[in-house]
């Protein structure tokens, strides 16, 4: 029997106790993270420094003991790799220049190398981690990396993204597919230095119509799965279309994806119902709840647990854990899924 929990569930078994981890568990809510990037500087020189990128990775398995380690880095990686600027603001967030909404991606200049420091990250990590932790790896999805490659940041509605989808589909589908392109050699190679599952991060899918849903999240999100497949036929993939809503089916059924992760605002009890029988899913506490503690925590952890007892479920967050979440109310999450007492 795999020893790794985490990885038995995305090959299709049920277990008792369902393995977790979080999203952005490595982070801000960590005051060994906020020290050491005090010490590094800003988040990119995190990211880009691998020794440092390792112990922020290895931060959370080493306090916590979850039983997934996820890659600290950023989706951003990609478009930086595609050719354009990438620098963070402080208190505004990420930016990207030139914004492809001005200019043709034929002005970018493709720099693969800068995502070398990823993979020392990876080979750092797969060394140190325990022989029951899974090692996951991720990046962003066409879609949502293409939101930023298009506006140059984020935005609340995706509004010049979606013009261009419609009005320039073809100049649009370049886009797409050089991200495609990009993203099934990044993960392979994140594979191939020690990550042993990945995951597909769709942050602003849920902001497109159906049609447009099934051509820029469906379609570019089986491409990748189809050739990472091809290249790593080992690979584990979970799928995060958040926001996706009744259109996770379909996504469930047409990308080829291991494993569904669910969104804090999709039912539980509705996915079990509605997702391909014995399909695995992630999920889903409201990260708020997280915040909150107490009685609330153990009674929206119980639902969820509860809901999803009948298939394979690794529990996690609907989405990445908030900064000012407590230490104290993590560990109480952790007891309430696994039934030990708390500490």
């Amino acid at each position: 029997m795999n020893p790794k929990p985490l990885l038995r569930v995305l090959a299709g078994e049920r277990v008792d106790a369902p393995p977790m981890w979080l999203m952005r568990q490595a982070g801000r809510y960590l005051p060994e993270y906020r020290a050491l990037r005090a010490e590094k500087g800003g988040f990119l020189e995190l990211v880009s420094d691998s020794e440092a990128a390792a112990e922020v990775t290895l931060q959370p398995i080493r306090r916590f003991g979850f039983d997934g380690a996820i890659l600290f880095s950023d989706i951003l990686v990609v478009p930086h790799a595609l050719g354009q600027d990438l620098w963070f603001e402080a208190g505004e967030g990420p930016r990207l220049a030139p914004r492809l909404v001005d200019h043709a991606l034929e002005s970018l200049t493709a720099a693969p190398e800068r995502l070398d420091p990823v993979y020392g990250t990876v080979s750092r990590v797969a060394a140190a981690l325990s022989p029951q932790v899974t090692f996951l790896g991720f990046a962003g999805s066409p879609w949502t990396n293409a939101t930023y490659m298009v506006a140059g940041q984020g935005s609340r509605d995706q509004s010049e993204t979606r013009r261009m989808a419609y009005g320039d589909p073809a100049a649009f589908q370049a886009i797409i597919d050089a991200i495609v392109a990009m993203t099934i050699d990044y993960l392979a190679k994140q594979i191939e230095a020690g990550v042993e599952a990945v995951q597909l991060f769709d942050s602003w899918a849920g902001s497109l119509s159906p049609s447009q849903f099934e051509r820029w999240v469906i379609a570019p999100n089986a491409a990748i799965v189809a050739g990472l497949r091809a290249r790593c036929p080992q690979a584990r993939i979970i799928g995060f279309p958040k926001g996706a809503g009744g259109k996770l089916a379909a996504y469930a059924r047409e990308t080829g994806v291991d494993a569904i992760g669910l969104d804090e605002t999709v039912d539980p009890a509705w996915a079990h119902r509605e997702l391909p029988a014995g399909m695995p899913v992630q999920g889903n506490l409201d990260p708020l709840a997280l915040i909150a503690g107490g009685d609330e925590l153990r009674t929206a952890a119980t639902r969820v647990v509860d809901a999803l007892r009948d298939r394979p479920h690794i529990f996690n967050l609907g989405h990445g854990i908030q900064q000012d979440t407590p230490i104290a109310h993590v560990e109480q999450l952790i007891a309430i899924v696994r039934g030990t007492p708390a500490a």
